[in-house]
Parts: C-alpha cells; structure tokens; sequence
C-alpha cells in the first residue's frame, strides 16, 4: 500500500546527492532541528535492499527481507521492537517505499517525532520508484562542487565507481564522470517532482547557513534553527565527515576550497575539460581554458564511462542478477553498511521511548 499525501510540514524529507557532497551533514542538521525521527544511519533501501530480495508482494520476500534485517545493524540502530515491527511489515508491506514508511513511522511513534527524513545519496537514481511508492515525499538535493567530490572519492574505495583496471591513473577523473553521470540522472528524474524538489548547494550550507536554512525551512514545512540544531549536534554537525582523515591536525578544515590546492595545473585542465560543461550548468566557475573539449580522446573516455556506469546501473538492479546472487546475509548487509565512516553510523537511538525532547 502506498501513502497518501500528508501536509508539507509532516512530509518525509530525502536528502540524496553525488556520494561526499553533504549529504549526511544536512541530514544531521535535520534531526537535530528537532520533530524527525532519529536514525543515524542510510537505509539503503532502495540502493540495496530491493535489488536482493525480489517483490515483497510475495510474502516469502518479505520473510526473507525480515530474517536478515532483524539480525543486522541497521535493524538495531532503529530502536524498535523485532515482534512488532515484523507483524506490521507482513501485514501492511507490499513494496520497498512500505518497508521504508512502515520502519521510520515506527522509529517516529517510538520516538515521539512526528516526521522522519532519509538520507541515501544514491536514492538519487531511484527517484521515479520511490516517488511511485512514496508519493508526499519531499527530496532535497544536495549539489557540491565536482572537483571537490572527485576528489574526496578518490581517497575512499567504498564510495563512487572505480576506473577500470587500464585507466587507474586517471581514477581521479574517473570519480569525476561519476559526479556528471549520477547528478545529471538526478536533474533528470526531479522534473517530475514539481515544488516537492529543491536544491542546495554545499557550499551555501558551509558559508552562509542560517539562509540556506531558512531557504530550506520554507521548503519542508518547519523552521530549521541553526543555533538549535549546534545545540543539540547529532553525528556530522559535531564531528565532521572527512575523506581526510590523515592531514596534519594543524591544517585547517577547508571542504569548500581544498580542492584548488590539490589538483595539479594538468589534472584540473583535463578534468574541467571532461566535464565543466556541467560544472558551469551547475553555477560553478571554471579555473582554466576548456579547449581540451574538442579532444578525441576524451570524448572517447567520457562516452565510455557513461556506458559503464549505465551498464552497472543496470546489471546491480536486473531480476537476473538478484537470482544468482540471492538474498544479503545478515552479516553481509553489515559489511555493505558499515563499508561509510560515517562518525555516528548504526547506533542506537539516543532519545528513550518516553522522551519528549524537541
């Protein structure tokens, strides 16, 4: 069953973007602003949990689905009761957008909190069948500089889509196609959402936040207060989420700006020439000439990731990989989710069922 629409201000929020382009900070500034169910964690719902366990119209599916979500972390950061929760999804659940609903509206009423918010990033790519299942959503996009993504991605290997074994020296501009192909798929898929889409740019929320805020306030229906949500702090509002770890701790934390510093004069020429066409559709301004633009090689290149990143897109989601594959195991569910160093990740709720905090 699908939901109907509810008011704005009771809507879900999914905050979704290019994996590294602060999609976890906003997210935590959500419920730290208070009324959003707390669940520090992604779901990965749509981005892993459909693709292994078939139509949960079938109640063997949905079974499945249970045996391995109840035994995982991400069952255990939500705080809930296993015997309630599995009778409402055998009962009520008839697609993944139900398990969703049905699992955040339970963490709500557990919680006191009248709302719940999502955070995925590439629940971008899945758009169309979440809106077809969650029709009152609200999404908000997360947009970040790409040569500031890219090279974040570059630094983790749990994020993004690596260069081909040939091309691993050019993996940094790999991780750059990566930010074009799944952003432009987002852009593409948020015609349809009308005035339940928004985007925010990372920098904004970095530089200006209170206006970002009050922006962003407006659009899901309640007042987002940036002195409350320091207050209260959860996950990356207090402790930074950093592909960066190992800089000197003299160094000063720079997420907008680092990436002028660590780019070569060669690498930033080829990797604005791939792909500044949407750097500068996106408001972005460029750093050097594109005249590589017109080179052959790297249309070749830019064409053939796109072709490999739509060909994953659509083996990771086929019918015929999920049957030889099979359903997640417990303790691989595990290993996929805590693959993100989120610095809060899969924890338990810290508001107690009684709570009436926010």
């Amino acid at each position: 069953m699908t939901s109907s629409f509810v008011s704005r201000s009771k809507a879900p929020v999914f905050v979704v973007g290019s994996p590294r382009s602060g999609t976890t900070l906003l997210y935590d500034m959500l419920l730290s602003a208070g009324n959003f169910a707390v669940y520090l964690t992604e779901s990965n719902v749509f981005a892993l949990l459909s693709q292994r366990f078939g139509n949960l119209h079938v109640r063997r599916n949905r079974e499945r689905l249970m045996r391995v979500w109840l035994g995982s972390k991400l069952f255990r950061a939500s705080g809930l009761d296993a015997e309630s929760i599995d009778r409402r999804i055998m009962e009520d659940c008839l697609n993944y957008g139900d398990f969703l609903r049905i699992t955040m509206e339970e963490i709500g009423k557990y919680q006191h909190m009248e709302r719940w918010a999502e955070n995925t990033p590439e629940h971008l790519i899945y758009l169309p069948i979440i809106q077809a299942t969650i029709p009152d959503l609200l999404v908000v996009h997360m947009i970040r500089d790409g040569r500031a993504v890219a090279l974040s991605l570059d630094k983790r290997s749990d994020r993004g889509l690596q260069a081909l074994p040939w091309h691993k020296h050019l993996n940094l501009m790999v991780q750059g196609l990566y930010w074009e192909w799944i952003v432009c798929r987002g852009l593409e898929y948020s015609q349809a959402l009308g005035d339940r889409y928004i985007e925010l740019r990372f920098e904004d929320l970095i530089g200006s936040p209170r206006p970002t805020l009050g922006k962003l306030s407006d659009f899901v229906g309640q007042e987002l207060d940036y002195d409350s949500i320091q207050q209260v702090g959860y996950g990356s509002v207090s402790k930074p989420n950093t592909s960066f770890r190992k800089e000197p701790a003299e160094s000063v934390f720079d997420p907008v700006g680092r990436w002028r510093k660590a780019f070569s004069k060669e690498q930033l020429e080829m990797f604005e020439a791939l792909v500044g066409n949407t750097l500068q559709r996106l408001g972005y301004l460029l750093l050097t000439s594109v005249k590589q633009q017109a080179d052959g090689q790297l249309k070749r290149l830019r064409k053939l990731y796109f072709a490999y990143f739509d060909g994953r897109f659509w083996v990771k989601n086929s019918s015929l990989t999920r049957m030889l594959r099979g359903p997640l195991t417990a303790e691989e569910l595990d290993a996929i989710v805590m693959g993100d160093d989120h610095p809060a990740k899969i924890v338990a709720p810290p508001l107690s069922p009684t709570s009436t905090r926010h």
